[in-house]
């Protein structure tokens, strides 16, 4: 990660902001201001490794700093918060105590030490359950009426799965969880919706061999997510996909056949896939029977926006996590156009799910992880 050192600085301002508002401004005795300033150092050097970890270090060292690292980032957002409401309460006491007599100091500084312990505690407890959240996947089962489905496809049962994010914080164990659980399910149709990983190939392939047992009658299918290429070439990775059996959609379609009906299942890479890795739906769906339902498969939601101009009939993506720590759930409609769950965008039918796995904190908070069991039907 060749802006680590950038990463570096940024988390020692942060650490610096934390020390002014927890230590400096409740005035800690001596004894606790310095164990308080050694907790903030060492959680700082531990989130620069999870920020490392999977591209620069090996996770066969550095998973567990990370995800105490990663961890602490999460605490960090929540303290971060608390500070700006500590600074709206005292700033209130001032206002209150304009033109009277008397100095406010001393209510300012007990208002200063409640607020940030309450804050503190407060920071933990919420990514504490955060933690226990996002420890495993639950299954979320969604029926889902489709217009030009084949009354050959009814009741056809696809297990979504996305933004499993192995590397930094999880590895093999956790992907193999998830893996073992889709097969007890027995879906018709597995749909790995990209975001996989974090890492390189060299770092992190190995977390994923779990996913060569993979199985079901229609077959595994997966797009690349925005991930894939950010520590590495992405193109490297969705080869290594492939050979653990998984058909990888690379702008491309493929007919599936179910009790003699056929649907086409459509995959395109990523909307931010660099050079030459584009999304081209264009290229996916040409030449296809227009009168064919098509299911197709797309990491971003917003890609959801050209497949219905394209007369797409169902899209499945992944890449929100439903904002994955509250209150990061309300930025998502600022990017995209649906956040979780079934919707519609123009004429295209779309399910978003949340996510199994979860990118930096390994922790969810109001977003819990699923993989999706779509139940499919005719209209």
């Amino acid at each position: 990660m060749s802006n680590l050192p950038l990463v570096g600085i940024i988390l020692a301002l942060v650490t610096v902001v934390l020390h002014l508002r927890f230590v400096r401004a409740t005035r800690l005795p001596r004894r606790a201001a310095i164990g308080a300033d050694v907790v903030l150092v060492i959680a700082g050097a531990l989130a620069l490794i999870g920020f490392g970890s999977g591209s620069v270090f090996d996770p066969a060292w550095s998973r567990w700093p990370a995800f105490a690292g990663w961890t602490w980032m999460a605490v960090v957002l929540y303290l971060l918060l608390g500070t700006i409401v500590l600074g709206v309460v005292t700033l209130g006491v001032r206002l209150v105590h304009i033109g009277r007599t008397g100095d406010s100091t001393s209510m300012r500084l007990r208002a200063n030490r409640i607020g940030s312990a309450v804050v503190v505690v407060a920071s933990v407890a919420t990514v504490a359950y955060g933690l226990v959240e996002a420890a495993h996947p639950r299954v979320t089962r969604t029926t889902i009426a489709l217009d030009r489905l084949p009354a050959g496809f009814a009741g056809t049962s696809v297990a979504l799965v996305s933004d499993l994010h192995a590397g930094p914080s999880r590895g093999v164990g956790f992907v193999r969880e998830v893996v073992d659980r889709i097969n007890s399910l027995r879906p018709d149709m597995v749909v790995l919706g990209g975001d996989l990983v974090d890492g390189t190939v060299e770092h992190v392939g190995g977390d994923l061999t779990p996913l060569r047992d993979l199985s079901a009658p229609l077959g595994v299918f997966a797009v690349s997510g925005n991930h894939e290429f950010y520590a590495d070439d992405g193109g490297r990775w969705l080869d290594l996909w492939e050979t653990l059996g998984v058909t990888v959609l690379r702008n491309e379609r493929t007919t599936v056949t179910r009790d003699g009906a056929q649907i086409d299942v459509a995959g395109i890479n990523d909307a931010t896939a660099p050079r030459p890795y584009e999304p081209d739906l264009a290229a996916a769906l040409a030449g296809r029977d227009p009168n064919r339902f098509v299911l197709l498969l797309a990491h971003q939601p917003l890609q959801a926006r050209e497949a219905s101009a394209a007369d797409v009939d169902m899209q499945v993506s992944g890449h929100t996590h439903a904002g994955q720590i509250w209150p990061l759930r309300y930025l998502v409609p600022l990017q995209q156009p649906t956040v979780e769950g079934l919707d519609t965008i123009g004429d295209t039918t779309i399910y978003t799910t949340r996510g199994a796995g979860a990118w930096g904190p390994p922790v969810r908070v109001g977003a819990p992880p699923e993989i999706s069991m779509l139940g499919l039907t005719p209209a």
